[in-house]
């Protein structure tokens, strides 16, 4: 399971920056995106370069969340984490993945534990509208498979541990079409991890980083409904199996400033001994 002490002082420390009243969070609804697979603001998928929270210039923002996801093959995934954003400038999260391997190696999972960091270089993807020049961030995601010799190391990756690095360019567009708002995003990341990492980094196949693009769009239907899709390309490094790049398609809804709901179909490819992994997936998290 996850480590459950690290996680609530976590969570606790969160609520506690994000309750003070000088912290209020003053940027605008849904700036902060929401939690992706290893715990960095962006889409579901792929990180943004937006900055977690709703803090602005002068304040801190927080960010909890938890995703839950199931493939028609049985795999089950469920994520959890936090994210600190420091003047909207500075980005430290944490979060706890763990993953079901159903029939595949039945009762038995893999978890893996992600610390990162984001810093935004340049631009306001919001606010810089008589610009053309994107919010550029770049971010380092640390990885540890704690679960690595259970099936990872047996299936020929190389390493428990992985160090991801990407760069991110975000620009949300205003009234770009029929009066709502657009935005898009670019990702490339410097990885060796399979399965994002739950299946290890590194493998027989190869063992060195591999540039992989990424991208979003997403359109505003109204100003708390989103819909969208994203591509993530992913390196091959295994001779087990063949990898195959994710997509999804997304629905999110921010409610209030604090909430935000989210439901997506994702497309996976082959994960280990199945092909054509589906699933739905499902995740809420409170910002400030």
């Amino acid at each position: 399971m996850f480590n459950k002490s690290l996680f609530q002082t976590l969570i606790l420390l969160s609520v506690a920056i994000a309750s003070n009243q000088l912290m209020a969070g003053e940027r605008l609804l849904a700036t902060g995106g929401v939690m992706q697979i290893e715990g960095s603001a962006g889409g579901g998928l792929t990180p943004w370069a937006l900055i977690a929270g709703y803090g602005t210039r002068e304040e801190i923002g927080a960010t909890a969340f938890y995703t839950h996801a199931r493939t028609q093959g049985n795999f089950e995934m469920d994520l959890a984490g936090v994210a600190l954003g420091f003047n909207n400038r500075v980005e430290i999260s944490y979060s706890q993945q763990r993953f079901g391997l159903g029939s595949t190696v039945p009762g038995e999972h893999i978890r893996m534990q992600t610390l990162g960091t984001k810093v935004r270089l340049l631009g306001d993807a919001v606010y810089d509208q008589d610009s053309w020049v994107p919010q550029v961030s770049a971010g380092i995601q640390v990885k540890n498979n704690i679960d690595f010799n259970k099936v990872p190391k047996a299936l020929g990756a190389e390493s428990a541990t992985g160090v991801d690095v990407y760069v991110s360019a975000t620009k949300l567009y205003l009234a770009a079409i029929a009066g709502r708002n657009v935005l898009l995003n670019a990702t490339l990341q410097a990885t060796k991890a399979n399965q994002f990492g739950l299946l290890g980094f590194g493998g027989d196949k190869h063992d060195n980083y591999q540039l992989e693009p990424a991208a979003s769009a997403a359109l505003m239907l109204t100003d708390n409904l989103i819909i969208g899709t994203e591509y993530r390309a992913r390196p091959n490094n295994l001779n087990s199996f063949k990898e195959d790049d994710a997509k999804d398609v997304f629905v999110a809804w921010f409610p209030t400033k604090h909430i935000a709901l989210t439901a997506a179909y994702v497309d996976l490819g082959n994960i280990a001994d199945k092909d054509n992994q589906r699933a739905w997936y499902l995740s809420g998290q409170l910002s400030f």
